[in-house]
């Protein structure tokens, strides 16, 4: 009797054995995936605290640059504000946006906001990242900021010079020429009436007409070539009513000034509203 309960015994402490090692051969198991899937997968950039841009440099660049220095109709504003906000949401990863507006007393751009889109945490894993405190950042140092530059920049400035070349230059040399941006994809959206009007060279009604040969005659042509380092622009056209121009002779100029300084032309895209 003794020795039957003696083999009962044996034989549940070895399923009870057995059950242990099976368990610790799943842990290990899970465990080893766990690793594999963390290591394995690209590793994180590291991100600058104050720009939110990897420290290796961002990804890619978008640069946007508003002109108010004539008053923007309310039409055209709703429209803006719409694009500029899907542009905020749908920027990619690690890209850094750039919103500025024209500065027309010191003939360049002024900056209002420019960090780098951090990942709003989708897509993240909840084991071995942290997708709120990802969403988080990307709400508080990205989204709210990059909104409220946008409304700063539909201000109206009212200027009687309107330097579109010279801050399109600014931001060539300010945001497309370092050698850590070369290789990565640059965009400009410029939002603007698209007149060019300073002392060298002017679009203006009577100025003269819009070929490019008379601008080429004109001392801006040198005074602001430049560099675009192969960026694709976009044209937010706005029309002004009270503003007799060749309206479609008017953004093939620009078209021609855009690939006759390395960029290249994405879209002329006509704003609703006039004013």
């Amino acid at each position: 009797m003794a020795r039957r309960q003696r083999k009962r015994r044996d034989a549940s402490d070895g399923q009870w054995a057995a059950i242990g090692i099976i368990l610790l051969c799943v842990a290990v198991a899970a465990f080893g995936g766990l690793a594999y899937f963390k290591f394995s997968r690209p590793q994180k950039p590291v991100l600058d605290r104050a720009s939110l841009c990897p420290t290796s440099g961002p990804a890619g660049i978008t640069v946007v640059l508003v002109d108010t220095t004539d008053n923007l109709p309310e039409t055209t504003k709703r429209e803006v504000r719409q694009f500029l906000n899907d542009l905020i949401i749908e920027l990619p990863e690690y890209h850094r946006l750039d919103i500025r507006v024209l500065d027309a007393a010191n003939a360049k751009s002024h900056s209002l906001f420019s960090r780098c889109n951090p990942g709003d945490g989708a897509g993240l894993s909840e084991w071995i990242d942290n997708p709120v405190i990802a969403r988080k950042r990307w709400i508080e140092g990205f989204r709210k900021p990059a909104e409220e530059a946008m409304g700063y920049s539909l201000r109206f400035d009212r200027a009687t010079a309107t330097p579109l070349m010279a801050a399109i230059q600014d931001i060539a040399i300010d945001q497309f020429s370092a050698a850590n941006v070369r290789g990565i994809p640059k965009s400009l959206i410029i939002i603007s009436d698209m007149l060019e009007h300073t002392r060298d060279y002017s679009q203006y009604p009577g100025a003269g007409e819009l070929s490019y040969e008379r601008f080429k005659r004109s001392p801006a042509y040198l005074k602001f070539r430049t560099d675009l380092h192969g960026a694709r622009v976009t044209i937010g056209y706005v029309r002004r009513l009270g503003v007799k121009i060749d309206t479609k002779r008017h953004p093939i100029f620009w078209q021609e000034w855009i690939v006759d300084n390395r960029g290249t032309v994405e879209r002329v895209r006509s704003l609703q509203g006039a004013e």
